[in-house]
């Protein structure tokens, strides 16, 4: 099979931004007296979206929908003016872009995050490199919903099977999945090798490099 095409999801695949993230969030738990969290346990709240990291970050007994919504206003208020000061893309990811543009391979982000964020980060860390950037606009269409894929395959006029899925959650191994994409895990992001392997990822790499090999 010769691929033509790859879907990147941002977090903990491009990017890591825990710091920025957690460092957000943690702000807004400060200025409400409710207790913050350590870097580790927010590397297990990413991947669901910042509204779904909002929720698990807050106390069990403060989190009715209501406080969840006005929470999540402020955490977006914050990480807006933070999101790319401590966030970084991992080690040979733009050798890795510059690789796959020099062979006129189509990129794409897909992300949970929010839309205006995802696009935000994308911009600024990676100028010039994807066709689009899609970040997370309604809540129905959330990875592993596969409708923003499959859009961007119809765009690039590729099959989807001829696509790769790039991410490292269970999500995005799910979301390559329910688009009959090519799901491929990468180990240095928020999950572990198994939880990738058990979620579908036909391919788990292990540096950047790894994926030129499998093109």
């Amino acid at each position: 099979m010769k691929y033509k095409g790859i879907i990147f999801d941002l977090d903990g695949t491009l990017v890591d931004s825990l710091h920025d993230i957690s460092d957000a969030m943690n702000t807004v738990l400060e200025s409400l007296n409710y207790p913050t969290h350590s870097y580790d346990t927010y590397q297990y709240f990413i991947g669901s979206g910042l509204r779904n990291l909002v929720s698990k970050a807050l106390p069990a007994t403060n989190n009715s929908e209501e406080q969840i919504e006005i929470c999540f206003n402020l955490m977006i208020n914050e990480y807006r003016k933070i999101c790319t000061l401590k966030t970084k893309p991992y080690n040979g990811i733009i050798d890795l872009l510059d690789n796959l543009s020099s062979q006129n391979i189509k990129m794409a982000v897909f992300s949970n995050k929010a839309d205006e964020l995802t696009k935000k980060i994308a911009s600024e860390l990676f100028p010039d490199y994807f066709d689009t950037a899609i970040g997370l606009s309604t809540e129905a269409l959330k990875k592993p919903n596969p409708f923003e894929a499959i859009e961007i395959s119809k765009n690039w006029n590729i099959k989807p099977e001829e696509i790769l899925f790039v991410g490292d959650s269970d999500i995005d191994m799910q979301t390559a999945l329910n688009a009959n994409m090519l799901p491929v895990g990468v180990s240095w992001g928020y999950r572990t090798e198994d939880e990738l392997k058990t979620s579908g990822a036909k391919i788990v790499i292990n540096n950047a490099s790894e994926l030129i090999e499998i093109l």
